[in-house]
């Protein structure tokens, strides 16, 4: 799928009258069956980037096209249609708490089921071999009977993750995939997305706050600093300068520095009342 940008801005629909744009005059070019990493601070506008090319978020200006359609200009039928060829992945999948994992997954094939085919797999998943395999991609197919809220936060992330093997998709959209990962296992999660990726000619654009993680396995990094694209470029010229320059004032999360825990409060003791 071919993704175009061109002086792209866009207002987060919470924000305040007056809050300057999460995206300001954004301009990006991404070819079908491209790996593109987005980095930067925190504020920099990723999350909102993605929300836009998942056509969740309308543009307030500029020129946005997915394989040549502007999307927000398509009727609303046909709009749905364009999302079902789209995976996104939040940072934070919105699991259902009670719902078993191999459900979980399994629904990431809705926008290509009938009505009655979709509310049947709520009950009676239909291709569960489909779903271990997904799952043991991520070393998870040892979970795939268990409740969600019974795993740990990388294992739900990962989960996620092993959704877009199973999407009928195009184009995966990954929002931070590695947050809650040790680094062994966001190597590895890394490396089954891309590895996915690159073999099914997906069009994969993801956000990472782990810089090395996208140096090391993309091909082309895009920098983002308060809205703005700052460089657009193949990794191995994104140079230590660059970063620097990139993430200045914000040292720590290039780094990858974890702030110190904030102590909690004291709590008095209680007082103990003797009526008489």
């Amino acid at each position: 799928m071919n993704i175009e940008l061109q002086d792209l801005t866009a207002v987060h629909p919470a924000a305040r009258v007056g809050t300057a744009p999460a995206l300001r005059r954004v301009g990006l070019r991404v070819a079908s069956g491209e790996q593109v990493a987005v980095i930067g601070p925190s504020g920099a506008g990723k999350t909102t980037l993605l929300q836009v090319l998942a056509c969740g978020l309308p543009p307030r200006q500029g020129l946005f096209r997915l394989d040549g359609q502007e999307p927000w200009r398509l009727p609303r039928r046909a709009l749905q249609r364009l999302r079902g060829t789209l995976f996104l992945a939040p940072q934070v999948p919105p699991l259902p708490p009670r719902q078993r994992v191999v459900t979980s997954v399994l629904a990431a094939r809705l926008p290509a089921m009938s009505l009655w085919a979709s509310i049947r797999s709520l009950f009676y998943p239909s291709d569960i071999p489909a779903a271990f395999e997904a799952l043991d991609r991520f070393d998870l197919g040892d979970k795939l009977f268990e409740r969600v809220d019974r795993l740990s936060g990388g294992e739900r992330q990962r989960v996620g993750l092993a959704r877009a093997l199973l999407a009928p998709a195009r184009f995966w959209l990954v929002d931070e995939p590695l947050s809650a990962l040790d680094p062994a296992r966001a190597r590895q999660a890394m490396q089954t997305l891309t590895d996915e990726a690159r073999t099914r000619g997906v069009t994969l654009v993801a956000t990472l706050h782990q810089v090395d993680m996208a140096l090391a396995h993309f091909p082309r990094v895009v920098g983002m600093r308060e809205g703005a694209v700052v460089f657009d470029l193949p990794s191995s010229q994104v140079t230590r300068e660059r970063l620097a320059r990139l993430y200045e004032q914000y040292e720590h999360e290039l780094r990858g520095d974890v702030p110190p825990p904030v102590a909690a409060p004291t709590v008095p003791a209680p007082v103990t009342m003797h009526c008489r």
